[in-house]
C-alpha cells in the first residue's frame, strides 16, 4: 500500500498535470470538431511521446543511481 501511495504522489508532478490536462483539451476539442482527426492524432501522439518519454528517462535514471 506504501508504494502505490508513493507512486501516486509521484504522478502527481508539473509535466503529468500539464500533459493531461493537454489530453483532455485536445479530447474536447477533437469531440466538439474543432479539431480534424489527423490534427488531433498527430499532437496527442507527442504529447504522449513526451510524456511516456520523460517518465522512461526518469524511471532509468532512478536505477542507475
Amino acid at each position: 500500500m506504501k508504494k502505490f501511495l508513493e507512486k501516486i504522489a509521484k504522478l502527481i508532478d508539473v509535466k503529468s498535470i500539464i500533459s493531461i490536462a493537454t489530453t483532455f483539451v485536445f479530447c474536447y476539442l477533437a469531440l466538439s470538431k474543432y479539431l480534424s482527426a489527423e490534427v488531433f492524432i498527430s499532437v496527442y501522439s507527442i504529447i504522449v511521446g513526451f510524456y511516456f518519454g520523460t517518465q522512461y528517462e526518469k524511471t532509468k535514471n532512478d536505477i542507475t543511481e
